[in-house]
């Protein structure tokens, strides 16, 4: 068995175990992970929990990884997951945008996702120092983490798309042998165990799964490129996060033939 198909099991099978954990003794109090979706029906942010911790485990515990791999993916994963909760439980949805949040540090507030901004960002860069040599392609590697996790949040408005994103990101991924493919089962497989809840409005990844996936995606491109396809890489997340709000609510973007198809599967409306 080799160690792709390791470290997808142990993170499906994290993820499902902590997610019938979380459902069965939530932490605190219930209705604080609970949210009206896009359709006014009641679901729980378990989901993203669930997927965060199965991912940190299963890099964690991933057969022939590199220490330093295996650290910065696990950083970047919680770090992302943890911010991510921090925002769920403590944004407001009036706090949109990379502006809005930069706006209000001047004044002197800081906002939850100014919480996610700073501190995805190091941890992202903290990654990259951990799989690069030289600084041009750790600050680059820092940039793909960082931007990877920012772009699965942003698509992250409608039942099942983000989890679908992160499988279609991290699919190329499992061709590669080494780091590369073990890191991308993880966050594949994660995303796959909370699909048919998260289309099924059970459940949804908020912004703690959404950025613990996208971190982790990150780490798996950033250790299998070197400085050309981290330029490439980086570039389009950076172009992608620009136009946020285009590539989050632009009903024209997931209509598109084949990609409507795919984005509708399973949901229930």
């Amino acid at each position: 068995m080799n160690s792709r198909t390791v470290v997808s099991l142990v993170s499906a099978a994290a993820t499902r175990t902590a997610y019938r954990a979380l459902r069965g003794r939530p932490p605190g109090d219930a209705a604080t992970w609970q949210r009206k979706n896009h359709a006014g029906r009641t679901v729980e942010l378990y989901g993203g929990l669930a997927a965060c911790a199965g991912t940190v485990l299963a890099v964690a515990t991933a057969p022939g990884l590199p220490a330093r791999t295996r650290a910065a993916a696990g950083l970047a994963a919680a770090v992302a997951g943890g911010c991510g909760a921090y925002d769920d439980q403590c944004g407001s949805a009036g706090e949109r945008g990379w502006r809005a949040h930069l706006g209000a540090l001047r004044r002197g507030e800081v906002t939850s996702g100014a919480v996610k901004l700073f501190g995805i960002g190091a941890a992202g860069l903290a990654a990259g120092a951990l799989i690069k040599e030289r600084p041009v392609d750790r600050v680059l590697a820092g940039l793909v983490i960082a931007g990877a996790a920012h772009l699965v949040n942003l698509v992250d408005v409608k039942p099942g798309r983000a989890a679908k994103g992160v499988i279609a990101a991290g699919a190329p991924g499992l061709l590669r042998r080494g780091p590369a493919g073990a890191l991308a089962a993880a966050p594949v497989a994660a995303a796959a165990a909370v699909l048919a809840d998260d289309v099924g409005e059970r459940t949804m990844l908020g912004d703690a799964g959404a950025h613990a996936l996208g971190a982790a995606i990150g780490v798996a491109v950033a250790a299998g490129n070197g400085r050309g396809g981290l330029v490439a890489h980086a570039a389009v997340l950076v172009a992608l996060s620009a136009v946020g709000d285009k590539v989050s609510y632009s009903e024209a973007l997931w209509n598109a033939p084949g990609v409507r198809t795919v984005d509708r599967w399973g949901r229930l409306a």
